[in-house]
C-alpha cells in the first residue's frame, strides 16, 4: 500500500463512525446516513489529495454525504411515498454507531428542524467550532449560533427538571 493509500485508510478508520453519527443525526434515517457517508468517503478517496488538504476533512465528508442527500431528494421527490411499515431506526450496538447515542437523545434530536440537527451533529458530534461549521454548512456564524441555541433550549426543555416554582429563601433572624 502507497503513503496516500495508507493515510486515507487511516483517516477513513478515524473518522467513520464520528461521520455516521453526525449524518444519522442530521438525516434521521440510519441506512441513508450508511448510505450517504460511503458515498462521502467514497468521494473522498476520488479526492484524496485535495480533501487531506482540506481544513477539516471530516466536516467535508460530512458536508459531502449532506450535500448528496439533498442531490438525492431533489431526483426522488416526485416518487410516490410507500406507506410507513412502523419500523423505526433504532441505535444499536455495532453497524458503525457502536451504541453510543442514546435512543432518547436521537429521539429528541430527530425532532429538531434539519438544519438545528446538521448544527448539532457538526458543532457536537465532530467538535467543529462555529466558524467551521458555517463553513460547512454555507451559512454565517450568527445563524449557527442561533440554530445551536434554539436547539440547546429544545433539549434542555425535554432532558432538564423543570422547576414548578422558584424556591424560596427564607432567613431567620
Amino acid at each position: 500500500m502507497d503513503n496516500e493509500s495508507a493515510r486515507f485508510a487511516e483517516f477513513y478508520a478515524g473518522a467513520r463512525d464520528d461521520c455516521l453519527r453526525a449524518v444519522y443525526a442530521s438525516v434521521g434515517d440510519r441506512q441513508a446516513a450508511e448510505d450517504l457517508v460511503a458515498e462521502a468517503f467514497a468521494r473522498a478517496w476520488a479526492r484524496w489529495p485535495a480533501v487531506s488538504r482540506h481544513p477539516a476533512p471530516r466536516a467535508w465528508v460530512v458536508r459531502t454525504a449532506l450535500n448528496t442527500r439533498v442531490s438525492w431528494w431533489r431526483r426522488r421527490r416526485r416518487e410516490v411515498p410507500l406507506p410507513d411499515t412502523g419500523h423505526e431506526d433504532a441505535v444499536q450496538p455495532g453497524g458503525g454507531l457502536d451504541g453510543s447515542v442514546d435512543r432518547e437523545l436521537m429521539a429528541v434530536l430527530l425532532r429538531l428542524p434539519a438544519r438545528q440537527r446538521q448544527v448539532i451533529a457538526l458543532r457536537l458530534f465532530l467538535d467543529l467550532d462555529t466558524a467551521q461549521t458555517a463553513r460547512t454548512l454555507g451559512i454565517a456564524p450568527g445563524t449557527v449560533t442561533a440554530h445551536l441555541t434554539r436547539a440547546i433550549a429544545t433539549l434542555r426543555a425535554e432532558f432538564a427538571p423543570t422547576l414548578e416554582e422558584e424556591p424560596t429563601w427564607t432567613t431567620t433572624s
